[in-house]
């Protein structure tokens, strides 16, 4: 409890201010690791849909890949690609550091700066391999 001591004032409450905390690479990765998981378990229901739809019949399946062709569903679909790449590299990093393969702050902090490189490139190579 806060109280006022004989002679002295109480303490004032703290408030974090969000903007001034610098998080760790690693904190930062492992947030944008539990962000791309969630996001992906989100994305199933309408991803079944359109699965769905797709096997509906060849209009169903015309509708669906129109829809893909937009411009904003193509750039929907690359931003979920970089998900799923980071979502991987990152829970392969955290299977490894449970192993205590990479625990050590220089290493901890390289694999996390190359899983935050490395996602978006791995990402558009596998965009760049699509049809």
């Amino acid at each position: 409890m806060n109280r006022p001591v004989a002679g002295l004032r109480p303490k004032p409450p703290v408030f974090l201010d969000l903007r001034r905390i610098r998080l760790p690479i690693g904190a930062i990765l492992s947030i944008l690791h539990r962000i791309t998981g969630v996001a992906m378990i989100l994305a199933l229901v309408p991803l079944a849909w359109l699965f769905g739809r797709s096997l509906q019949g060849p209009q169903g399946y015309a509708a669906v890949a129109g829809l893909f062709d937009h411009w904003a569903m193509q750039g929907l679909l690359l931003v979920a690609l970089w998900g799923l790449c980071h979502h991987l590299l990152a829970g392969i990093r955290h299977l490894l550091i449970d192993v205590d393969v990479g625990i050590e702050k220089p290493a901890a902090r390289a694999s996390a700066w190359g899983i935050l490189f490395g996602g978006p490139v791995l990402a558009l190579l596998l965009w760049g391999m699509l049809p």
